[in-house]
């Protein structure tokens, strides 16, 4: 079946899928990763008098793996960069002036990350592989290595003040999350230069990401314990809350190295916060009203700044994922790298953030018209993973491959993700594949309902916790014509068994302890309820993925086909847990897209 849309095939939405992690800015310019789908790789560029160059020599690969979902990838050091290649999990260091990489680490055994520079050394989260799985803060220098903090189940954001005297980090035990429970830690260096103990700074019923020291050396961090991720610190001796606007000023913390906030002086930083799904990015000072900067877009990650840029990984509903520079006193925004166009403006379906009720609570996401429809259109719903996480509405080359072809597009927050407060997020406590579920079936009545969609052609999409999502509403409700599991959960108890540290307990937050609620996974495991799904489902699964393991995509692949349903399953070597792969994406999206055409007999 050839594609309507010639214009903007699947291949086309893939290559325009280039993202971009980890903005960092020193002396000697601005820095970034950037990863190209056209070979799955992920190199550090260098910006510097108007030029842009990668740094990064073919063979390597700049990401992390620690926690399986990496970040903190990469750094700036003395004369260059030091970054973690993918194949190895070492850290290497590189001078600007050379092609050529040099190992800093020979531990084979462990995987680093978040990976911070300060005085020659390297501060980063180390994860040590066997039975257990081991976790620690080290420093790491040429053939040196110091242990700086271990004992706890996880760590993130060791850093260190301007003077080097203090060193504050983040936390957490099992079996909190970083998004439920969290303390943030320090350690105060004495005049001989020898680390004192541990003091908890702060860390009662509350989630604490991103700690910052400012100029001064005073501590800051985000906290949700008033409802929303904001900024407190140090203020006149007290731990307290900064002036902030009532939403959350970060995402979940699923990888590290993460920077949506910078602290400048007492009570003043900068920072990226949430309304209504989107993103506004701001400068506080003290006594005046906040300083708004490049309006035009709807979503900013990696904060950096010097004294004449803000610059910030930036998107837009009509751009895609941009390197920018907002100049401090103008405002006037440069684009350094990406943000090419994709389709016409015209052509482009616009976000628009939808609120409607299920099961009595309220949920959110972002509705997508069809392109050059004619009257309700068929609807294809996303659901993303996490489920902890969140969409956003910025250019998504995979939603508008849909609006071309006349489908519409919801894309949900629905109950559980984060970016609407604490409350919001922990709405999913006990209550995955229900409150998820419900909110995505009643996205289709709402939309029906007002005349946008046709509800006999609505279908479901998600990959890993949203591929459960997915299952669970083929299973559990006459909604939905087919539905596409992309490494999707079948099993949950099998998951637990399988998955790795990081989310050892999480489904345990998620559904119950799966002996003392044994009969509530039975409820909820689509494996064990194959035959309640009645309408075709296509899967698609990486061959090398170690949070959803290939067996259990085989297993409700064959459930379903023994049942006589329609189920036809893609299989990739080489992937992992989310495809990387240029040719693999395409070919998912383009079979996807063939699929609901059979179903819907076009």
């Amino acid at each position: 079946m050839s594609s309507p849309v010639d214009e903007f095939s699947a291949a086309q939405a893939v290559a325009a899928s280039t993202d971009f992690a980890e903005l960092k800015v020193g002396e000697a310019g601005l820095f970034w990763n950037e990863f190209r789908p056209a070979d799955g790789a992920c190199r550090i560029w260098h910006w510097h008098d108007q030029q842009a160059r990668c740094l990064t020599p073919d063979g390597f690969s700049v990401r992390s793996r620690v926690y399986e979902y990496g970040g903190g990838s990469f750094c700036l050091g003395g004369d260059g960069v030091l970054f973690v290649n993918e194949q190895d999990q070492q850290v290497y260091t590189q001078a600007l002036n050379s092609v050529t990489p040099r190992p800093l680490t020979h531990r084979p055994e462990c995987r680093y990350g978040d990976l911070q520079w300060h005085t020659g050394q390297v501060l980063a989260v180390e994860e040590r592989s066997g039975k257990p799985v081991e976790h620690r803060l080290v420093i790491l220098g040429e053939s040196t290595r110091e242990v700086l903090a271990e004992g706890a189940d996880f760590y993130a954001s060791p850093t260190l003040s301007n003077d080097g005297t203090r060193l504050a980090w983040v936390e957490w035990d099992r079996p909190a999350q970083p998004w439920t429970r969290t303390r943030l830690m320090q350690r105060q260096r004495d005049s001989s230069g020898a680390w004192g103990p541990a003091r908890c700074v702060t860390g009662t019923d509350e989630s604490l990401q991103q700690p910052r020291f400012d100029a001064q050396g005073r501590l800051y961090c985000l906290s949700d314990r008033n409802g929303f991720w904001q900024p407190w610190g140090e203020v006149d001796g007290q731990w307290q809350a900064l002036p902030a606007e009532p939403a959350d000023h970060a995402g979940a913390p699923w990888q590290l190295g993460a920077s949506s906030w910078l602290a400048i002086g007492p009570q003043s930083y900068l920072a990226s916060w949430f309304e209504d799904g989107f993103a506004k990015l701001g400068l506080r000072t003290p006594g005046n009203p906040v300083e708004h900067f490049a309006s035009a877009y709807t979503r900013f990650r990696s904060l950096a700044m010097d004294a004449e840029h803000l610059y910030a990984i930036a998107a837009s509903p009509i751009s895609p994922p941009a390197v920018v520079a907002i100049d401090r006193n103008s405002h006037q925004v440069r684009v350094v790298a990406g943000g090419a166009e994709v389709l016409p403006a015209q052509r482009i379906s616009l976000p628009q953030p939808i609120r409607y009720s299920s099961a009595g609570e309220t949920a959110h996401g972002f509705f997508y018209k069809a392109v050059d429809g004619q009257g309700p259109a068929p609807l294809v719903v996303f659901i993303h993973g996490g489920p902890t996480s969140a969409c956003y509405p910025v250019l998504d080359p995979r939603i508008q491959y849909w609006t071309q072809r006349g489908f519409a597009v919801a894309d949900l927050n629905y109950r559980g993700s984060s970016g609407y407060g604490r409350a919001y997020r922990q709405a999913l406590h006990l209550r995955w594949g229900e409150c998820d579920v419900q909110d995505a079936c009643a996205a289709v009545v709402h939309l029906a309902g007002k005349g946008l969609i046709d509800a006999r052609k609505a279908f479901i999409r998600g990959g890993s916790a949203g591929g459960y999502t997915t299952l669970c509403a083929l299973a559990f409700h006459d909604v939905f014509r087919a539905g596409a599991s992309l490494y999707g959960v079948s099993d949950p108890v099998a998951l637990g068994r399988a998955t790795h540290k990081f989310e050892g307990d999480y489904l345990d937050w998620l559904i119950g302890d799966p002996q003392q609620d044994a009969e509530r996974y039975q409820q909820r495991t689509p494996l064990l309820h194959a035959s309640a799904i009645k309408v075709p489902v296509i899967f698609f699964q990486g061959e090398l993925d170690a949070v959803v393991v290939p067996e259990q995509t085989r297993s409700m692949l064959a459930a379903l086909k023994a049942n006589g349903i329609e189920a036809e399953g893609h299989f990739y070597p080489g992937e992992r847990h989310g495809l990387r792969n240029a040719q693999n994406l395409a070919h998912a999206l383009e079979e996807e897209w063939k699929f609901y055409c059979r179903v819907l007999g076009r």
